[in-house]
């Protein structure tokens, strides 16, 4: 399975096929640690529940083997009343990366007279734009680069944390292992890894009705805590002047299909697809990003489905101001499966590109549909491959169908909640507010919902 993941990031498809049965041959072994639950995200057909069983075999040793140094530790909380809750993020994204972006508006909007935000960072200081502005959200930014589990935890418990958010997961350099250790009284699993941890980590999943329904509850370590439209923020950084055609390496007509997701993410099936749409719709090319790694490979498995070659077009890795400028360029984003675009998702709905998406029963499936739901245009989620080609066809087909499109998407993206950091702040507050108050009367965990705040209305305070 560990050569598996070489091999999707690269786009070697030749032993794709075996993917799924691999991944539950090793899980029946139920040996812990053999699958890493990032890699299983996206290999097809897995469902929500082997996802979770995945993330049970990968954590279960470690687990049992924390718990002595939690012993040792014997973490004691005040549960008193609190003014304001003190919450933690665990991160080693603080600087310019996907979380940072989606995430700082938010930050910035939260009432400083009920929480105060702290940062655990055990990630290198870049000493970018983004990392400074970072640290003006944050009222304390602990770095525990250093530290090991143990001395980490430590410094939560010191900073008396009451809500310790994990943003990683099981993505690059997570480390798990402190959570594991239980410095803070309510533990949260939120925004950097698109599925459950397994047992003994976190007591909440920040998430919505559309990602998880209730019935997917079983699927699940965590319990859920709803947010009232998409579980994922995004700000309204500014999208700057629209470039030529010709400074963004595309032709100057023709259709341009857009998919800005990491190679791993395609599969052999999704670039069937994409190469029908490609067939079906003259003149136009496939935008992707580029990837030393893939682009060999896609340009051969084009070519393979009649498609020549030099209509796959590859964008050059750039900054996020200048990524939000070109990516206004696209006509059509659509969206990869079973693991689904996340940040590449909401970004192309603020350019104001639509999406086309093909939502599984997994939470990495779901995002798209998730956001599209909180823009208004959830006419955009097709049930099943084919009614995936038929919509982006009709797209593609009917420029009068795609500037309705996106003229409703332009209207709803200042006004939908899916853009308000400042309404989203409110409602993750109040769920962290719920979260805190059954902990302090010894609640079991239930699913929690947040009041919905409405779209642009004043802070408080």
């Amino acid at each position: 399975m560990r050569s598996l993941g070489r091999d999707r990031s690269m786009c070697a498809w030749d032993d794709f096929t075996q993917s799924a049965t691999a991944a539950r041959r090793s899980l029946a072994q139920a040996r812990s640690g053999q699958i890493p639950p990032f890699l299983m995200l996206s290999v097809p057909g897995m469902s929500a529940r082997e996802h979770r069983r995945c993330s049970e075999l990968w954590v279960r040793d470690r687990v049992a083997a924390s718990v002595p140094e939690r012993t040792r530790l014997n973490f004691r909380f005040d549960l008193g009343v609190r003014d304001k809750l003190r919450v933690g993020y665990l991160s080693n994204d603080f600087h310019d990366h996907a979380t940072a972006h989606l995430l700082i508006e938010a930050l910035e909007a939260t009432d400083r007279t009920r929480c105060e935000l702290h940062a655990f960072s055990f990630g290198g200081n870049d000493h970018g734009a983004m990392r400074s502005r970072l640290s003006g959200a944050f009222e304390v930014f602990h770095d525990i680069t250093a530290s090991t589990d143990s001395d980490a935890a430590s410094a939560v418990h010191a900073a008396a944390i009451d809500i310790l958010v994990d943003l990683k997961g099981f993505t690059r350099g997570a480390r798990t292992g402190i959570m594991m250790l239980h410095p803070a009284p309510v533990q949260v699993n939120f925004l950097g890894y698109p599925g459950t941890l397994g047992s003994g980590i976190c007591d909440y999943i920040i998430t919505d009705p559309f990602l998880t329904p209730l019935a997917a509850a079983a699927d699940y370590a965590e319990s859920f805590a709803y947010m009232p439209h998409s579980y994922q923020p995004h700000g309204r950084a500014a999208l700057g002047r629209l470039p030529s055609r010709a400074e963004a390496g595309l032709p100057e007509t023709g259709f341009v299909f857009c998919c800005f997701n990491q190679a791993y993410k395609f599969t052999p099936s999704v670039f069937d697809l994409w190469c029908r749409l490609l067939a079906a719709t003259p003149d136009s090319v496939l935008w992707l990003l580029a990837s030393d790694q893939a682009q060999g490979n896609l340009r051969g498995e084009a070519r393979r489905r009649g498609v020549a070659p030099d209509r796959l077009v590859f964008a050059p890795q750039i900054g996020q101001s200048e990524h939000l400028r070109r990516l206004q360029l696209a006509d059509l984003v659509l969206d990869t499966a079973p693991y689904g675009a996340h940040t590449t998702a909401s970004d192309a709905l603020w350019a104001g590109v639509p999406i086309v998406t093909c939502a599984g029963d997994t939470l990495a499936s779901r995002v798209a549909g998730s956001l599209l739901h909180a823009v208004g245009l959830p006419e955009l989620i097709a049930s099943d491959e084919a009614d995936y080609v038929a919509v982006a066809l009709t797209l593609a087909a009917e420029p009068d169908l795609l500037l309705a499109a996106k003229a409703r998407l332009a209207r709803n993206r200042l006004t939908a909640p899916l853009f308000d950091a400042a309404a989203y702040a409110r409602s993750l507050h109040d769920l962290y507010e719920q979260m805190w108050n059954r902990r302090r009367r010894g609640a079991g965990r239930e699913p929690i919902w947040a009041a919905a705040a409405p779209p642009g209305s004043p802070r408080p305070g």
